[in-house]
């Protein structure tokens, strides 16, 4: 009985001591609407619960009273961060469905896109994690060259952030002139600046302090918990999509997909510099690819016709509003179908999964979006960890609120 009293003693006192904090939904190193609760003696977080879903936008739903190309808009919202890529994942995803394949020139511009894409959302990404843990010079790099990519972005699609630059079957313009010399330009600054955030921090004993050894993430945790992209591979799995199931041609690419074995923050910060340097590769072989060419698949009943010849072709008119107006039997129609295809986005895999039931819209739209599945993880992590690795592991994660969304 003593014995039995004692350790009750010591559980109440332990609870006793121990504050609850909450952290977010809108703290600045959530970058987004995150809560999280935690239960903290001194400096040691014993517990720690994660909340998500605060945005309320119900993407999928709407996918579903939407027609298929209405639908890309919404996807530039899941990651507000790279929207190209969830346009490019979405058009895929659609034109599976179909059955139809777009021309080479189209694929190109969507690899060179997709891939600059990315590059903008990890330079930022590690912009902030530094900026998080204290240095503010690395910021002020990363929103610099994500500047100049965002002005190539706004030359080709006609605007900077919700791109919407995918249509079903092809893309919505062709590459303005001087988009090839513009890029290559950009690409040799920000392997400037990729350099520089590498120099910079690498060899940092503030940073190294902070990171080494902060939030591991083991081989099998990566596996039990479905995490995919740059935190996956900073665990030893090399598991990239556009290796393991090429699309738009990835298998062409000379490139290397950079792995890191010890899983922790300084990983996860390290690789995405590796990878950067890797898109900047495919880029400049996609550019030096480009030859003239159609970018629509050439069947306009499943295709929105181009739009200068709307204006002045009859047949290009119907066309048009077939594919436009909803209901009846207007719209793309795809056969009755199931389909999942998913792409390597900068956070990791993301799926659409579609199915189609002959109608205009698709009966049913489910996201597998990267950043859901990354973060369960994180409550593990904090758990036993210093107070103020809660910043270090959450910025490693380049978590985006709207993937959390269901």
């Amino acid at each position: 009985m003593n014995g039995m009293y004692s350790y009750d003693t010591e559980i109440i006192e332990k609870e006793a001591s121990s504050v609850v904090m909450n952290v977010g939904p809108s703290h600045p190193a959530t970058h987004g609407t995150l809560r999280l609760k935690m239960h903290v003696q001194g400096e040691l977080v014993t517990q720690c619960e994660q909340e998500i879903g605060y945005l309320h936008t119900g993407f999928e739903k709407l996918g579903e009273y939407r027609s298929y190309n209405q639908f890309v808009t919404i996807t530039d919202r899941m990651n507000y961060i790279s929207p190209l890529n969830n346009n490019i994942g979405y058009a895929l995803a659609a034109e599976e469905l179909l059955g139809i394949q777009v021309p080479e020139r189209c694929q190109l511009i969507r690899v060179i896109l997709a891939e600059m894409s990315r590059v903008a959302d990890h330079i930022f990404a590690l912009g902030a994690m530094t900026m998080d843990l204290g240095a503010f010079s690395s910021i002020l790099w990363s929103f610099v060259e994500r500047e100049k990519l965002y002005d190539v972005f706004e030359s080709v699609t006609g605007t900077r952030l919700t791109t919407s630059y995918t249509r079903v079957g092809g893309l919505a313009f062709d590459l303005p002139a001087g988009f090839e010399a513009r890029s290559l330009k950009i690409l040799d600054e920000t392997e400037e600046t990729i350099k520089k955030m590498r120099d910079s921090f690498l060899e940092n004993p503030i940073f190294l302090e902070r990171t080494r050894g902060v939030g591991v993430i083991t081989e099998q945790d990566v596996y039990d918990y479905g995490i995919t992209g740059p935190i996956a591979r900073a665990s030893g799995v090399p598991y990239d999509l556009r290796k393991f199931k090429p699309y738009l041609g990835y298998e062409k690419f000379d490139f290397k997909v950079p792995i890191f074995t010890e899983g922790d923050s300084f990983a996860r910060y390290a690789i995405r510099l590796d990878e950067m340097m890797e898109s900047c590769k495919i880029v400049r072989q996609a550019i030096a690819q480009l030859k003239p060419g159609p970018i629509n698949y050439e069947d306009q009943k499943h295709v929105l016709p181009d739009k200068g010849s709307v204006y002045h072709d009859m047949e290009s008119l119907i066309h048009h509003f077939k594919v436009i107006m909803p209901g009846g039997k207007h719209g793309i129609q795809p056969p009755k179908k199931t389909m999942y295809t998913a792409t390597e986005a900068p956070n990791g895999e993301l799926g659409f999964y579609l199915i189609s039931d002959g109608g205009a819209s698709p009966y049913k739209v489910r996201v597998r979006p990267p950043s859901l599945f990354n973060y369960q993880i994180y409550s593990k992590l904090m758990t036993g960890a210093n107070l103020s690795d809660l910043v270090t592991i959450l910025a490693s994660f380049n978590v985006i609120a709207g993937e959390l969304d269901r």
